[in-house]
């Protein structure tokens, strides 16, 4: 069935026109005449059966519809452009498109990829935020690393290595103490992880203590907001050691309890099914696993 799709110089005649809310910059912005301008957008109006542009003496005004359509053609062509720019700058290279959740990729992968980089000068790894499951056949992602149980249809999963948060605080906040007490940790004030809603729930539990406010407290959506918030005296937050190693090792953070959280969950690397294959991603596999090895020794295969 054919598209019903207006011709992609006339949208790019309208955005420019529309950016500008004038014929005559769109015209010289686009290297061409103004009358073909008039003519692209008039064609479009034709098209839509819609009026996008209120015409007078003093020049051109967007209608309602002329704007809401301009911003949204706007956003498609942004979207066009950089993929044809992806797809330029990859030709001839072996890319893997790695989704990958905030922290863990920042703080823990990012700083150990030019050790990949040096082995395998070959293979491009991008890397794109996503903290939840998708479909991989509704993306470009050829593989996803997350925290979870693994339960993703249709892939193949390597577990890299559990979470283990443990109570930190800035050392200000912790003053002489050796560590807090279970009892005295009760009542500062708690940092949340948005998607870690029972964290310190579990936490006081397993200390067999039952604290009513144990799910109060500013919430957060990442570890890296849950540690500057924790840096800056707000409270204590369950944070995963290896996600603030150098803000522990510059004693930004200390650890305001030696107890851990365990949990059943864990960092995995997760691969569809049709791409376990590919000699690059087998590459990149085997070098997470080992480099998960190494910092976590517990790794399960």
């Amino acid at each position: 069935m054919r598209r019903k799709i207006p011709s992609t110089t006339a949208l790019i005649s309208f955005e420019a026109a529309a950016r500008h809310e004038s014929f005559t910059k769109a015209a010289q912005e686009l290297s061409i005449t103004q009358g073909a301008i008039c003519r692209q957008i008039a064609s479009l109006e034709e098209f839509l059966s819609v009026e996008l542009f209120r015409r007078s003496r003093r020049g051109v005004k967007l209608t309602e519809a002329g704007l809401s359509y301009s911003r949204r053609v706007a956003t498609q062509l942004d979207a066009v452009e950089r993929d044809t720019l992806s797809v330029m700058g990859q030709q001839g290279a072996n890319v893997i498109e790695l989704a990958v959740v905030p922290t863990f990729g920042t703080q823990w992968l990012i700083p150990r990829l030019k050790d990949f980089q040096q082995r395998h000068p070959e293979v491009t790894v991008n890397l794109t935020n996503r903290t939840r499951p998708f479909l991989f056949a509704d993306t470009e992602f050829d593989a996803a690393v997350y925290f979870g149980d693994a339960d993703w249809s249709g892939t193949e999963s390597h577990r890299l290595m559990g979470e283990n948060p443990v109570p930190v605080c800035s050392p200000r906040l912790l003053g002489d103490r050796a560590h807090f007490t279970p009892q005295e940790m009760a009542d500062l004030p708690l940092l949340q992880q948005t998607t870690r809603p029972y964290a310190w729930r579990q936490w006081f539990n397993a200390q067999q203590l039952n604290v009513s406010r144990d799910m109060t407290g500013p919430r957060y959506e990442l570890f890296s907001m849950l540690s500057q918030a924790a840096m800056h005296d707000m409270g204590i937050a369950l944070i995963p050691p290896f996600l603030i190693q150098r803000e522990l090792k510059e004693h930004q953070l200390v650890i305001a309890s030696p107890q851990s959280l365990r949990s059943d969950k864990a960092y995995y690397l997760m691969i569809p099914e049709r791409k376990v294959e590919s000699a690059s991603l087998r590459a990149f596999r085997d070098w997470l696993i080992e480099q998960s090895r190494r910092y976590s020794p517990d790794i399960q295969g």
